[in-house]
């Protein structure tokens, strides 16, 4: 299964809606022609969706959802009809073991309580945590958790946070020791919360783990290239998250109007587009799209919900690598060697 991996897709979730979901995942098909895909929703709307994807119909089986989670629906009321709802099925068929991963644009805190409730957490695990790269100045991009799922964490939930934001980065960046970091209102030894300068002294001490620790970072160093994994709550993380998103939106809105504002402004425009091309590239979500449920027994990547086709596919390309790496196992693995130690 991980060397040619099966990937369950929640086809209904999503803010574009079915015809974008099944773009996205047959150009995944197409970069990554070793996938198989179980499109999980309406099977007349899937199937007719799939007129338009010829390839993408010899690669993937449909598997029919007659219900769809709302996007403001709460938690509870989905769970309730997780096992007739496209996001519950598709996240059920990596409990089956048909999948090895499930991907959704659904609601989020649906996808976190029937993921939870699903798959459980792993071995060591208190809470899951969601895990998203965001871009930077260096060479790679950041490993942020938890942004969202877990609005308070105690001093052991955020260095559990670190050993499974470390083995993420280690995946997707091929990295030996990741450098993991502790979002603080300072950089100094004293500033931050009981639960921050805990987890801090934990993790001091933690030099066996494939990791290093690097200290306390500042909001305002996020994107400098400095750190591999930024832990904090999911109260600040989703804060973060907006935040970059909103000021990433705020830069090109910005750019476009300077450059439109005359006509020397639109001569400059023409002149420097090869670098304004590379930093909408570098800006756009759709690039860096695909957040994970780390802690959980099998592998479910959100996806953003306003994602385009390419985004869609980022998502599904970053699950098969996952996958492929058994991210899950060597979690587990770095958590055992944590246990080891503290005990």
């Amino acid at each position: 299964m991980t060397d040619r991996p099966c990937i369950a897709v929640d086809a209904m979730g999503g803010d574009e809606g079915l015809a974008v979901m099944l773009a996205g995942v047959a150009r995944a098909r197409r970069r990554f022609e070793d996938l198989h895909f179980l499109l999980v929703g309406d099977e007349a709307q899937v199937r007719a969706g799939l007129a338009s994807h010829p390839n993408l119909s010899a690669h993937s089986e449909v598997v029919h959802a007659p219900e769809i989670v709302g996007s403001s629906e709460k938690a509870g009321q989905a769970i309730r009809r997780a096992k007739k709802t496209s996001m519950g099925i598709a996240i059920d068929l990596v409990k089956q073991g048909r999948a090895a991963a499930a991907v959704s644009a659904g609601n989020t805190g649906a996808l976190m309580a029937m993921a939870k409730l699903s798959l459980r957490t792993m071995k060591g695990i208190d809470r899951p945590a969601l895990a998203a790269p965001l871009p930077t100045l260096g060479d790679n991009d950041v490993v942020m958790l938890d942004l969202g799922a877990n609005t308070e964490c105690d001093a052991q939930n955020l260095v559990q946070f670190a050993v499974m934001g470390a083995a993420y980065a280690r995946i997707v960046f091929d990295l030996d020791r990741p450098r993991v970091a502790l979002l603080n209102i300072g950089s100094e030894e004293q500033k931050g919360t009981d639960e921050i300068r805990d987890a801090a002294a934990v993790l001091k001490e933690q030099s066996h783990l494939p990791l290093a620790f690097t200290g306390f970072v500042e909001g305002n160093q996020l994107a400098r290239g400095q750190h591999d994994v930024i832990v904090c709550d999911g109260f600040a993380g989703n804060i973060a998250l907006k935040t970059a998103e909103g000021t990433a939106r705020f830069v090109a809105d910005l750019l476009k109007r300077a450059f439109t504002s005359s006509v020397r402004s639109k001569v400059g425009f023409l002149i420097s587009r090869p670098a304004t091309e590379l930093l909408k590239h570098h800006l756009d979500p759709n690039n860096h799209n695909g957040a994970i449920f780390l802690g959980l027994n099998g592998v479910v990547v959100k996806s953003h919900g306003s994602a385009n086709e390419n985004g869609i596919a980022t998502a599904i390309g970053n699950a098969a690598k996952l996958v492929r790496a058994d991210l899950t196992r060597r979690i587990a693995e770095d958590l055992a060697e944590f246990e080891r130690a503290a005990a």
